[in-house]
């Protein structure tokens, strides 16, 4: 059995270490993609204490008020039609604008002044050079929106958060400081700030302005290049796993899998687990990968290292390492406490996010 269990306890916990970095702060969690494949139906009740959540596109922001959220919901991309900018106000949808047409639809139709469309995210180019107005365009429409009875959080985004060290960081946050300040002085002292996503969180304490934007901490992975997700203690929300299969004993000279590139240079104790890339385990994975056995009798955990070429619903494992005794049908962690996502993402050269937002619907999902 391919299963999918979602810890919501580690998600609060992970809201909770946001909270404790950034406590002076207001909390838009990300849930975008499907929650970063944890699910929104799933992760929506352990996130009551953010005061909103960001999505990408107005599907999410629809299913989230389908279930049930009834707090502000962030557009992150904004409207992408004018039709859209039109349900937005219908469902009480606050949005990013990050260009002409959007600022047009917004011009043209104005939601009520209890509306939660009347809160902009005022996107602003500080470097990352995808969304946002620039420097010459961002203070006139910041004047149109306020003018017409908008309340303005001015957001740009990191580049590099996740490199405490690279030079743009300083650069992105001297820019987006500068214009907040300017914003404030000439168009309305209530405009506020929203800069930091979760590596910003962590890095750059000193800039966490009036909303944080956390994204993969919340599920337990870590968001920057030289701390673990267990040196901030962030907790995995997730547990990948499957069964063990068939058993087999591989001779010498024998070759696993398609292409034949793994041969046993001595005889070795092999299980099939029933896993692959349609489920979501990634197909091109370095010799160092591994999964966890457990022993269902002592419920000891094992690392097995992955033998030959994953394939699309099974992978091999040595099980050398494991009691003789094995059964068919024990556990296999694929990713969760250990292996951790982030482990297996750099076997996989990619990063944990991909991994978890690419899961496939075939895995049994289930809450701890």
């Amino acid at each position: 059995m391919r299963t999918i269990t979602i810890k919501p306890a580690a998600i609060t916990h992970n809201l909770n270490r946001v909270k404790e970095l950034a406590p002076t702060s207001k909390v838009l969690a990300m849930v975008k993609a499907n929650a970063y494949g944890h699910g929104v139906a799933a992760v929506l009740p352990a996130l009551q204490q953010a005061d909103a959540i960001g999505v990408a596109t107005l599907r999410e922001a629809l299913e989230a008020r389908q279930l049930g959220w009834d707090k502000t919901i962030g557009l992150i991309e904004g409207a992408f039609t004018a039709d859209e900018w039109l349900q937005a106000i219908e469902h009480d949808i606050s949005c990013v604008i990050h260009h002409a047409p959007q600022l047009e639809w917004a011009l043209e139709h104005r939601p009520a002044a209890n509306s939660a469309t009347q809160v902009v995210w005022l996107k602003y180019n500080t470097g990352m050079n995808r969304l946002g107005f620039n420097e010459q365009t961002i203070m006139t429409a910041a004047k149109l929106l306020h003018d017409a009875g908008y309340q303005l959080i001015l957001a740009t985004h990191f580049a590099n958060a996740d490199d405490h060290s690279h030079p743009l960081n300083a650069i992105q946050i001297q820019r987006f400081n500068d214009m907040l300040k300017t914003l404030q002085e000439t168009v309305s002292p209530d405009i506020k700030g929203s800069l930091c996503n979760s590596a910003g969180i962590v890095n750059f304490s000193e800039h966490h302005h009036d909303w944080v934007r956390p994204g993969i901490m919340l599920y337990g992975s870590a968001p920057v290049i030289d701390q673990s997700a267990h040196e901030l203690d962030l907790q995995p929300a997730m547990d990948f796993s499957a069964q063990i299969m068939a058993l087999q004993t591989i001779k010498v000279g024998d070759a696993i899998g398609y292409g034949s590139h793994w041969i046993a240079l001595e005889e070795t104790r092999t299980a099939l687990v029933s896993i692959g890339y349609g489920d979501g385990y990634p197909r091109i994975i370095s010799k160092d990968a591994y999964v966890s056995v457990i022993d269902a009798t002592t419920n000891q955990s094992y690392p097995c290292p992955v033998r030959g070429r994953v394939a699309m619903d099974m992978i091999v494992i040595d099980i050398s390492s494991t009691p003789k005794n094995m059964a068919i049908n024990s556990k296999v962690i694929l990713w969760g406490s250990v292996p951790h996502v982030d482990e297996v993402a750099v076997h996989a050269g990619t990063i944990g996010y991909e991994l978890l937002c690419r899961l496939s619907t075939r895995p049994e999902r289930t809450l701890a």
